[in-house]
């Protein structure tokens, strides 16, 4: 008879990702045990298992619930009615408000990433590249004729936008909503207006 899933597995699981992540950052992916991730989790080493076949499986579910969900976020920013440059900022925002409370997510994604298998690594860089996609696409839109024939400059401008947003965290971790709309606003004038307009 096959095993029932119990009615809290997706709030067991969420539990068990978030305190991966922690234990990750901390104490680095290879002294990070199942032990000393179910200790943090709260529960037992067998019941870890009963989630999670091994840490490499635990890390990509990680990483993979964290930037698919990140993806749909933009993705569903409403931008209908709006200017090309209050879309790219709804959109910047919507990106720092994902990552508030997300710290050690965030650190885990830009340094373990790389221990993944080329096939997974290769899913992860495919919402990356898709987030690129879309940032590109508004700054394009809200500079428009700046960017057509230069799309070495589009790309950097976009990443240089990514640069500012990904690091916010490690500036103003305890950064409220209105602070990070302010910051959203900032970003979006330093780029398309250049500090002169600040």
């Amino acid at each position: 008879m096959a095993r029932t899933i119990a009615k809290d597995h997706d709030e067991k699981r969420a539990l068990i990702r978030k305190a991966a992540a922690k234990v990750f950052a901390e104490q680095g992916f290879d002294r990070a045990s199942m032990s000393l991730l179910a200790k943090e989790a709260g529960i037992s080493k067998a019941n870890i298992y009963h989630y999670y076949g091994s840490k490499d499986a635990l890390l990509f579910d990680l990483l993979d619930t964290k930037l698919a969900a990140l993806l749909r976020r933009i993705l569903m920013v409403d931008i209908d009615g709006m200017t090309p440059r209050e879309a790219l900022q709804a959109t910047i925002l919507e990106i720092l408000l994902a990552y508030e409370g997300e710290d050690y997510e965030h650190q885990v994604q830009s340094t373990l990433l790389g221990l993944l298998p080329d096939d997974q690594q290769k899913t992860l860089i495919g919402y990356q590249r898709d987030m690129v996609q879309r940032i590109s696409q508004l700054l394009r839109l809200a500079q428009p004729g700046v960017f057509e024939t230069n799309k070495s400059q589009l790309r950097a401008a976009t990443m240089s936008i990514f640069g500012m947003l990904n690091w916010y965290y490690m500036w103003e971790p305890a950064a409220t909503p209105d602070q990070r709309r302010e910051y959203a606003i900032l970003v979006t004038t330093l780029v398309l207006d250049g500090s002169a307009a600040l």
